[in-house]
């Protein structure tokens, strides 16, 4: 970095270094002396490594009483799709011990007493699904969302702490992460930078794409390794306890991380987790928390699942990571159904591990309850998730020269004005029509929500978009042979594969359909509520509001969006050319039998089920002849509560309704 003397310093930078000296000054005395910090350590430091920045650009700038001067010196061509036979579950998370000790509570109370603990580091790195069969492995996937990963067998098998041969010649499949040791990122850090290749922003993401690289060679060249931690499926037969389940593991020959500890008092957890705090910097692989289960299995099995995440468990993350940066800019991103949402552009900043320069400020509301300014510094917090999110301004540093950021009145994106949506914080376009939100909704009408056409992704879309052969969602289906050769990267086969592709999705479900329409407020469940009642599209756009506000979880609002929607004259011509060429699928309600126990009852689902999706369940007592409520009252009959039931199970109890458990609610169904 270039040095410059003190007549070439310009006055921003001096009153940028002024301001950062009093401002670290100030928090200092918070911490040190009155032991009251308003901001994290994390952030602080950010602040300080900008006065080191600044200082060592503009030397002059260096005061005897700065901040710098209290320390010594500055410091294959594609992979195959898997649908794993073990739903891939993530762990709840929990931030703080008061939160734990509502998870500890929730537990003690489903399984009437106080349980063990196994306390397991999560390791920060790549989850892997591995498959044996008769102790050979067999099938190596990824995570993917869930329900569906990608085979990366050949990958993984270059792995040395990767079994290929179990000590037992059992059938299993086991669940754990690959991860890169530190010293090894930086060595391939190196090599990149030596050839002018992108770095990899942390061990995470160079193991992922290690995972994901199409020539195994590569993959061989990388020292990655691994840690199994769940046995989810054993042909054997199963421990009792989490801690054996572990002890299996290794007995098998998986490397099992070895620092898990057995806790019996929610006390011994917390300080396990403090513990490790401080330590976890010195492993040779990434920690970002964690993992505390339910020891005993014969009480996980109890506690069950929730849609998302089992109930025995959770990941106790370690403090969320802060960093300091400078709003650039304030920009408007346009969504499918014309809801713009404001998003802060921002001095790229390395937080948790990655650089960061984009951050969402949800709404009008948001951004004058932190009063952001364009040019303010901020405070950037990840916890947990992805997106980052800002969580105070830095208001001691302002220079006067941010501006308030006010919503314009027409924004490009749209292709005009933009209103605000009364009784909310959000402003959409008043023109639905423009070239983005068109490219979002075909975007999602092909999307696995909807008619889950492969690969038929947001590229193509626009790219056919931009070629004139698509311009409302009918016309995937009218597509032909020459009109994908004549485009860039379209040879035979590709172009014989995507149209296999659209044409295997010409039958459809009616609650998919309704979801491919994106009629704003209609999502996934209140799509299947809609096709439950009517059973038609015919009988649902004929519906008048009152009759679709009689639908269970279609509210005012839903009954007013889809009467409008579908009585839009263009909407209308929308419907008719998509008719013309997609089936929709009959859905069928069975004869209700007056001898079923469902028959004319009222029933409410809450929490995960294991046997069944919530559709699927809802679909299970129609057929039944009974009604399904989304809320809990004295009018309900049943609650059936899967894992994590949550408030309604409680409501339930509090009623006297009668509760079901899953296996009940089957035996009912037979």
């Amino acid at each position: 970095m270039a040095k410059h003397s003190n007549d070439q310093i310009p006055a921003p930078m001096r009153l940028r270094a002024k301001k950062l000296r009093e401002l670290l000054e100030y928090h200092s005395e918070r911490y040190h002396v009155h032991d009251a910090p308003e901001i994290s350590d994390a952030a602080y430091d950010a602040l300080f490594h900008e006065l080191v920045v600044l200082e060592e650009e503009y030397p002059k700038l260096r005061t005897l009483d700065s901040p710098t001067e209290r320390v010594g010196g500055a410091p294959i061509e594609k992979f195959e799709k898997v649908r794993h036979k073990i739903i891939q579950w993530s762990f709840d998370k929990v931030f703080s011990p008061d939160e734990f000790l509502q998870f500890h509570e929730r537990v003690t109370k489903l399984v009437g007493k106080k349980p063990e603990y196994v306390c397991e580091l999560k390791i920060d790195g790549f989850k892997i699904v591995l498959t044996y069969e008769a102790g050979i492995l067999v099938s190596a996937a990824t995570r993917g969302d869930g329900v569906v990963g990608e085979n990366v067998t050949e990958n993984i098998r270059t792995i040395r702490s990767i079994p290929l041969r179990l000590s037992q010649p059992i059938d299993c499949i086991v669940e754990g992460e690959i991860w890169l040791p530190k010293d090894e990122f930086e060595r391939i850090n190196r090599e990149r930078a030596k050839k002018g290749e992108q770095l990899f922003a942390n061990p995470r993401n160079a193991a992922a794409g290690t995972v994901r690289q199409l020539d195994p060679k590569i993959v061989a060249g990388r020292k990655l390794d691994s840690f199994i931690y769940d046995l989810s499926e054993i042909n054997g037969k199963i421990p009792k306890t989490q801690e054996e389940e572990l002890l299996l593991l290794k007995r098998l020959g998986f490397q099992v991380n070895p620092h898990y500890h057995i806790a019996k008092t929610v006390d011994a957890v917390v300080a396990y987790w403090r513990g490790w705090i401080s330590k976890k910097e010195k492993q040779k692989y990434l920690i970002d928390g964690v993992v505390i289960k339910v020891n005993e299995r014969a009480m996980q099995e109890i506690l069950g699942y929730t849609s998302k995440a089992p109930r025995f468990g959770v990941a106790y993350k370690f403090p969320a990571e802060e960093a300091t940066t400078i709003v650039e800019d304030i920009v408007l991103q346009v969504g499918r159904t014309g809801v713009v949402t404001p998003v802060a552009h921002l001095r790229p900043t390395r937080i948790a591990g990655s650089i960061v320069s984009r951050a969402t400020l949800h709404n009008e509301d948001q951004i004058k309850k932190l009063d952001v300014r364009v040019g303010d510094t901020v405070i950037l917090r990840k916890a947990g998730d992805v997106i980052p999110e800002v969580v105070r301004v830095l208001t001691e540093l302002r220079s006067g020269k941010e501006h308030v950021y006010r919503f314009p009145k027409y924004v490009e994106a749209c292709g005009g004005p933009i209103e605000r949506v009364p009784g909310v914080a959000a402003y959409r376009c008043v023109d639905r029509s423009s070239f983005t939100q068109l490219k979002r909704r075909l975007e999602y009408f092909a999307s696995r929500r909807a008619f889950d056409i492969e690969g038929l992704g947001p590229k193509i879309v626009e790219l056919l978009m931009r070629e004139g052969l698509v311009a409302s969602p009918d016309d995937f289906f009218t597509l032909v042979k020459g009109d994908l050769l004549e485009l860039p990267n379209f040879g035979e086969k590709s172009a014989e594969n995507l149209l296999r592709a659209i044409d295997d999705r010409r039958r459809i479900t009616l609650p998919h359909f309704l979801v491919a329409l994106s009629i704003e407020h209609v999502g996934e469940e209140t799509a299947h509520d809609l096709a439950s009642a009517f059973l038609s599209l015919e009988k649902m756009r004929n519906a008048s509001t009152e009759e679709l506000m009689n639908v269970p979880g279609v509210g005012g609002v839903v009954a007013h969006s889809l009467f409008a929607w579908f009585r839009d004259p263009e909407h209308k011509k929308l419907l008719a050319r998509l008719l013309q060429s997609v089936i929709i699928l009959p859905f069928r309600r069975k004869r209700a039998l007056a001898a079923s126990r469902f028959y004319g009852k009222t029933v409410v689902l809450t929490g995960g089920l294991e046997q069944m999706t919530r559709e699927e369940a809802k679909l299970r007592i129609h057929e039944a002849g009974g009604n399904v409520s989304k809320s809990v009252s004295r009018e309900t009959d049943f609650v059936v509560a899967g894992a994590s039931a949550g408030v309604k199970f409680e409501k339930a109890n509090a009623l006297g309704v009668t509760v079901l458990s899953e296996k009940e609610f089957l035996k009912m169904l037979k």
